[in-house]
């Protein structure tokens, strides 16, 4: 079974940059869209941005102009580029993918903090 694999958290300064990635093990046909969710501590899960099949992307309001969200067709890999990050930016990251069938698939999560 193909399985999401998130890579590139850590621990970074306000004002610092992070460089998230989500590999597929294996090939996924029909990808429709490629999104990433956060979750801090004692909060809800939110998506924070959403990169269609047919290049559209979605941000959260207090991601956009920060994170960018990319694809590298060649690596199976979805790449977010976090710059600015904030304190309110700390949370477990979660890349997922969603098949045009309605199939999703979903990483493990990346822990991001942001610290002085």
């Amino acid at each position: 079974q193909v399985q999401l694999a998130e890579s590139g958290g850590g621990l970074v300064q306000p004002g610092g940059s992070l460089r998230l990635s989500c590999a597929a093990s294996g090939s996924i046909v029909g990808i429709a869209a490629m999104r990433w969710y956060r979750q801090g501590l004692g909060k809800e899960r939110e998506l924070v941005v959403t990169l269609t099949s047919g290049g559209g992307t979605w941000y959260l309001e207090s991601a956009r102009g920060r994170f960018t969200i990319s694809r590298d067709n060649a690596k199976n890999t979805v790449i977010l580029q976090m710059n600015s990050l904030k304190p309110e930016d700390t949370a477990v990251y979660v890349c997922n993918w969603r098949t045009t069938s309605g199939r999703e698939y979903w990483g493990q999560g990346a822990q991001v903090t942001v610290s002085s």
